[in-house]
């Protein structure tokens, strides 16, 4: 099992969304790293460079409250790909299960659809009808099999 861990140092409460500090324990060294949030994607960068020298993609994935202040990413694919992230309090740890769940195409897609409904039960017009993609299937709920 691949476990790679982290230690985020905060700078803001929208961390999730801002370069943020952290160390990065990968064959139990510690290194220093920059992290941003971007839509469905987690950048992260060495301290000294402009260029992110890699990222996750956040789907097909799970967020795991592993232990106090610690969470985890792991993917559906590669399960035995694990990153450990270690946050300097459980607030800060909340903030960031959260800002990741809700970084997912599948978790925005939802909402959308959701809204959708809402508007329409409201208005008793579909808004996205007036951008002549109301019939798009990816704006659609899925049917379930039973």
């Amino acid at each position: 099992s691949i476990i790679l861990k982290y230690l985020l140092l905060w700078r803001s409460r929208q961390a999730a969304v801002q370069l943020t500090s952290l160390l990065c324990r990968v064959r139990q060294m510690l290194k220093k790293r920059l992290v941003k949030l971007v839509v469905n994607f987690l950048f992260y960068f060495r301290t000294d460079e402009a260029e992110p020298i890699g990222a996750l993609l956040l789907e097909h994935c799970r967020i795991t409250k592993e232990e106090e202040n610690v969470f985890s990413i792991s993917f559906i694919e590669e399960p035995e790909r694990k990153y450990c992230f270690e946050c300097d309090s459980e607030e800060q740890c909340q903030e960031w299960i959260e800002a990741l769940k809700r970084a997912s195409y599948e978790f925005m897609r939802r909402s959308l659809i959701f809204y959708r409904n809402e508007i329409q039960k409201m208005t008793g017009k579909d808004p996205l009808e007036q951008y002549g993609i109301s019939e798009e299937a990816r704006f659609q709920l899925a049917t379930r099999k039973q």
